[in-house]
Order: C-alpha cells, then sequence, then structure tokens
C-alpha cells in the first residue's frame, strides 16, 4: 500500500514538473515572438523614416504601380496621339476646302473672302509649323561629359548632376532641361528648346477651333436642322412604301453629297468648339504659369515651398522670374520690338534664351530680378 502511495506521489511530482517546464517555454517562446515583433517594427521604422514624409509622399508611393503603367502606356501609344492630332486636324482642313470654301466664294463679299482667305491660311500656317517644331525638336538634355556640369542635385535614377530646373523624365527614361511634362499628343518631352512650340501650337490651335466654331456657327444651325429633315422626310418615306398605292408619290430623297455635306458641317463645328474648349483651358493654364515664370513641375515646387518659409516667417521669390511683362519676353525671345512680328506673329525657328545649364539675366529684362528669400 505504501509503495502505490509513494508511486503515485512520484507520478505526481514528475506530472508538476513537466507542467512547470512547458510553462516556462511556452512563456519563453511568447517572449520571443514579442521580441521579434519588436524588431521588425524598428528594422521597418529605420528604413521608411524621413523627416520630409507627408501625406503627398504616401499617396505617390502607393500610385506608384499606376504611375508606372501610365508612363509605359503614354510611352507605346504616343505615336497613335500624334497621328490622332494629324487626322483629326487635315479632316478640319479638308472640309473647310471641299465643303465651305465654295461656299464663301459665292456667298461672301471681297471683303470678307480676302479676310477669310488671309486669317484662315495664317492660322494653318501657324499651327503646322509649331506641331511640326514641337514634336521634331528636341526638349534638351543634360551632356553626357559631366567634367564641366554645374548641377544643384544628384538626379535619383541618372545618378548624374542635375542642373537647375531639370527634371527626369520617367517616359523618355533621362533628364530633361527646363522640363515641364511629357506630352502624349506631341510624343515628346516639353522643355527648354520646344516650350515656346508646345504653347504656341496650343495657343493658335485654340484660335483656329474659335474661328470655326464662330464662323460657321449659322452654316451649322441650317446643317442640323436639314440633318432632322432628312430623318422626318425618310420616316416619311418609309411609311408611305409600305402603304404605297398608285396614287401616291413618295417624298423626295436627299442625296449622297447634300447628306455628306450637311453631316460634315455639323461634324466640323462640334469638334472645333470641344477642343477651343479643353485646349482653350490648357492653353489658359500654360499661360498662367508663364506670366509667373515657372513651369507645371515647378508650380508644385514653389507651393511646397512657400508654404515651408510662410512657417517660419519669410516669403518665397521665384529666382527665375522677371516680372510677368519680362517673363513673356523672355519666353518668347523678344530682345527687340520687331521680334513681336518676326517671332510672335511669324513662324521662327529661334533659339531660347540660355542653354538650359545656367540661368544669366537675359538681355531683354532691363532690371535684375527679386531675390529668392525676402524676410
Amino acid at each position: 500500500m505504501r509503495s502505490r502511495q509513494r508511486m503515485f506521489a512520484a507520478v505526481m511530482r514528475l506530472l508538476l514538473k513537466c507542467l512547470r517546464l512547458g510553462r516556462r517555454r511556452r512563456f519563453k517562446l511568447v517572449r520571443q515572438v514579442e521580441q521579434l515583433w519588436h524588431y521588425g517594427l524598428l528594422c521597418l521604422h529605420s528604413l521608411l523614416y524621413n523627416s520630409f514624409t507627408n501625406g503627398d509622399v504616401v499617396l505617390d508611393s502607393v500610385f506608384e504601380p499606376i504611375y508606372w503603367l501610365v508612363d509605359h502606356v503614354t510611352r507605346w501609344f504616343g505615336v497613335v496621339f500624334v497621328a490622332l492630332v494629324i487626322g483629326l486636324t487635315s479632316s478640319i482642313v479638308a472640309i473647310v476646302y471641299i465643303c465651305l470654301l465654295p461656299l464663301i466664294l459665292q456667298t461672301y463679299t471681297p471683303a470678307w473672302i480676302c479676310w477669310h482667305l488671309a486669317y484662315g491660311h495664317w492660322n494653318l500656317i501657324m499651327i503646322v509649323f509649331h506641331y511640326y517644331m514641337a514634336i521634331t525638336t528636341s526638349p534638351g538634355h543634360p551632356p553626357q561629359a559631366k567634367n564641366d556640369l554645374t548641377g544643384v542635385s544628384i538626379c535619383r535614377k541618372c545618378i548624374a548632376p542635375k542642373p537647375a530646373r531639370t527634371h527626369h523624365c520617367s517616359i523618355c527614361n533621362r533628364c530633361v532641361l527646363k522640363m515641364d511634362h511629357h506630352c502624349p499628343w506631341l510624343n515628346n518631352c516639353v522643355g527648354h528648346y520646344n516650350h515656346r512650340y508646345f504653347f504656341s501650337f496650343c495657343l493658335f490651335m485654340t484660335m483656329g477651333c474659335i474661328y470655326c466654331s464662330i464662323s460657321g456657327w449659322e452654316m451649322f444651325r441650317d446643317a442640323y436642322t436639314a440633318i432632322e429633315r432628312m430623318k422626318l422626310l425618310e420616316k416619311e418615306r418609309l411609311q408611305v412604301a409600305a402603304n404605297q398605292t398608285y396614287y401616291q408619290t413618295p417624298p423626295p430623297t436627299f442625296s449622297f453629297r447634300q447628306r455628306a455635306f450637311h453631316k460634315s458641317v455639323v461634324y466640323l463645328w462640334v469638334l472645333c468648339s470641344s477642343v477651343a474648349l479643353a485646349l482653350g483651358a490648357l492653353t489658359l493654364w500654360h499661360a498662367a504659369l508663364i506670366t509667373r515664370g515657372e513651369t507645371s513641375i515647378e508650380r508644385h515646387i514653389n507651393r511646397k515651398e512657400r508654404q515651408r518659409l510662410q512657417k517660419k516667417g519669410k516669403v518665397f521669390r521665384n529666382p527665375y522670374s522677371y516680372g510677368s511683362w519680362d517673363n513673356w519676353k523672355v519666353f518668347l525671345g523678344v530682345d527687340v520690338p520687331r521680334h513681336w512680328l518676326t517671332r510672335v506673329l511669324l513662324p521662327s525657328p529661334h533659339l531660347p534664351h540660355g542653354t538650359g545649364l545656367s540661368w544669366d539675366l537675359p538681355p531683354c529684362v532691363m532690371e535684375p530680378h527679386a531675390p529668392l528669400l525676402a524676410i
């Protein structure tokens, strides 16, 4: 009996010892998991910590896959967009020459005929010239020899010095001097050497679309009314054909030429009006940026810098702005008064001021601009 009690006590002691050992091991395992978790969080914070991180940076990181997709789609479809611009513009020009010009020559007075011929062809020449120059002119890139290149920062992707106002284009995969944006309708970056061509194309294209919309308003109303009348007569003709007797005559039908003429006029007015609204808004936006002496990218940079300095009680001054009027003169390359005619109102392939690597005071600016910071 005693031996059984001793054996039972020994088994119970062994069981309690095992339970204590298991509990210690379980606590030790939980402690190790907690240590690994805290260590992982510390590593993650050390890798991602940045004193400049804010909501915009986080949002850009979240949308990075979308940006990558848009960059690659834009790169491959740039040629399609250029072909679309050329095709739509050519269709409008063809409609004007085939449908509207004979009507203008028959019905308008000689003075109005001269006005339409002069203004229309001048506007067309300016559109074609500036679009061709915008898509064929390189925006400008930093030189490959970096020995004498003065850079204000290092490009993270090129791993090379980056001059002032230079930014990396993820679509072209290289740095662009005074980059404004990558335009898919040009299949080219808008930068230092073709910024003027891009803006001039937008301006003259908007002017041409407004001209077509205003000039063709009466024709559009007549054509739209004629199309509605065509539909009504076609419906009546089908009804008569279904219940035709020997004493009924079907309504007259419109010829293919008449249908094509009216539909072409409606197509011209709708397309020109839509482009005038959309492209006009874009042109006004870029005009405001040029007035302030900044690009689309610099607008975001200057806005953040202005907010940062405002908290410190300082005022930000754009170092590349020379005043509204002088900014336009620098942008258009107007050095003397006659340049407004030869370089602005007529096609001109003149180069912009500076090389895009350094930004000295242009000769057309008489007074030095304000300093970068003002207390």
